[in-house]
């Protein structure tokens, strides 16, 4: 058989992409009928999130920061894409091996889909029938590409009509598709219209007031308290889970007297009380900004158990989201009277869908992978010597106790400054412990101790400045520590994986 020419080669490349589209966007379209998370792309990016190694994980943090899924997204699209060409190239010799890798294709994310927690067997029809959309576009497409090195003149421009006529619709009709799919995800993303909608009543115990003098008054600092739409952003949904208020439920279960169930109305209508507390990703590297403050209201975790009637045996409580994942808290940290909450409002506001509306977990002390689990539906009272969470299985550390920390927020590293004295400022954390001291070394001179400013508690962060008196010109290291009640913070430096960051922030400055 001649080896097929350049047109050919290119239309059956674009076969492979146009067929990979309808595969993905009818995938999409059917899902939003049967289950949004079924869909091939968000199955398929669930999946890669699961089985996403620590270590790579770590490093998509650091590079990506909170844009990991955007990253992880375009890469997919990447990937697929590559692979849609390799198989419309495929097709052009061995028709029968590239419907196979269509196949491939679909039975791999429908696998993904159906192996979901709490997926049935709807969850394959987005897949299969996206699947055999796709083949079927291939078989047409490729039909039309002209395989043949001696097509020419009036053939080879036959062969081009027709295989854009056949594209061309293709295009249209999945258009079409993603039309509707936008019009029918639309309908059930009522969610964002309902959590506007909630009124979240007033605590019966309001939060400790942030006094005054808890910002530090300089430049770049960060504000004491964070914006709902600049907290950090770190989870394994890949896809935003989307639970109605109207549906949710949490079950709390295990090794307890009886089962406790609470919906969302009941929530509401419980004794709410407001706490401002600071959560610090165990991703986050030294100096860096998976951290932030904000002021929770929700009903204190202990409450529900004192409810349920705790066994004696059981040492942890691992909670469940509406997408799966599950966190292994230490039960004393639930239940030693410090603020863990159901939260339901932020910073006076309902949760954001990003931040888990409309339930999610805070737990003063704990890292948010073993404590802060958003859209929670279940918490499962055990042990940890029976039940591992989702971490836990990858390698971290089941318990998660935050590490006492400090960075410097200005200046930046880098920066240039004029000679003489120097304003520094930062932000320390050792929730539920409290920061008692932050000091500050230049090159290798002496500790000198910051300015601390106010704090409400032991469960925030807090800020603190220095003045830097005699900054002479020349290259300088700048660095933090800070004090909890049982000491200074590690020197001793060491990475996010399996418990969390340690070591001295520090900073290079240029002096003129």
């Amino acid at each position: 058989m001649a080896a097929p020419g350049r047109a050919p080669v290119r239309r059956a490349a674009a076969a492979g992409l146009l067929a990979a589209a309808v595969f993905f966007v009818l995938g999409w379209v059917c899902a939003a009928l049967v289950d949004p998370a079924a869909a091939p792309h968000a199955a398929l990016g669930a999946a890669v999130v699961d089985h996403t190694p620590a270590w790579l994980k770590d490093w998509a943090i650091a590079a990506f920061g909170t844009a990991d899924k955007v990253a992880l997204a375009v890469s997919l699209v990447l990937v697929c894409a590559a692979l849609a060409v390799g198989i419309g190239l495929l097709g052009l010799r061995r028709r029968t091996l590239a419907v196979a890798a269509v196949c491939l294709l679909a039975g791999s994310c429908a696998l993904c889909a159906l192996t979901r927690p709490d997926a049935g067997t709807p969850a394959l029809l987005p897949s299969v029938l996206g699947g055999g959309a796709g083949i079927a576009v291939l078989h047409l497409l490729l039909d039309r590409a002209g395989a043949s090195a001696a097509t020419t003149g009036t053939a080879a421009g036959g062969d081009r009509r027709r295989f854009l006529a056949a594209a061309g619709g293709t295009v249209v009709a999945s258009g079409l598709l993603a039309a509707v799919g936008s019009l029918l995800t639309r309908a059930r993303r009522g969610t964002e219209a309902v959590r506007e909608q909630v009124d979240i009543p007033e605590p019966v115990q309001d939060a400790p007031p942030i006094p005054p003098g808890a910002q530090v008054d300089l430049a770049g600092m960060p504000p004491f308290l964070t914006p709902n739409e600049d907290f950090y952003r770190v989870d394994t949904a890949f896809v935003l889970p989307r639970v109605s208020p109207e549906d949710w439920q949490l079950r709390v279960h295990g090794l307890v007297e009886k089962e406790v169930t609470l919906t969302f109305e009941e929530l509401l209508d419980a004794a709410l009380v407001e706490a401002s507390i600071t959560l610090t990703c165990v991703s986050n590297t030294v100096g860096g900004d998976l951290a932030g403050n904000a002021t929770w209201i929700g009903l204190p975790v202990r409450e529900l158990l004192e409810r349920a009637g705790v066994h004696p045996e059981a040492d942890m409580v691992l909670s469940r989201s509406a997408d799966g994942f599950t966190a292994s808290t230490p039960l004393p940290a639930l239940t030693d009277g410090r603020d863990a909450l159901l939260a339901v409002a932020m910073n006076g506001q309902p949760l954001p869908l990003e931040h888990g509306f409309p339930v999610r977990m805070v737990v003063p002390g704990l890292y948010g992978y073993v404590s802060a689990t958003k859209w929670v539906t279940e918490l499962e009272v055990t042990r940890f010597a029976v039940a591992t969470a989702y971490w836990t299985q990858r390698g971290w550390d089941a318990r998660g106790p935050i590490k006492t920390a400090s960075r410097i927020d200005v200046p930046r590293s880098g920066a240039e400054l004029p000679a003489g004295s120097v304003a520094i400022g930062g932000t320390a954390w050792a929730q539920h412990r409290g920061v008692e001291r932050v000091q500050v070394q230049v090159d290798e001179g002496p500790w000198q101790d910051a300015d601390l400013a106010a704090t409400p508690g032991v469960d925030t962060w807090r800020q603190w400045s220095f003045t830097w008196d005699d900054a002479t010109p020349g290259r300088h290291a700048v660095r933090c520590r800070a004090w909890d009640p049982a000491g200074a913070q590690t020197e001793v430096t060491a990475p996010p994986a399996p418990n969390g960051s340690s070591g001295h922030h520090v900073i290079s400055v240029v002096i003129g």
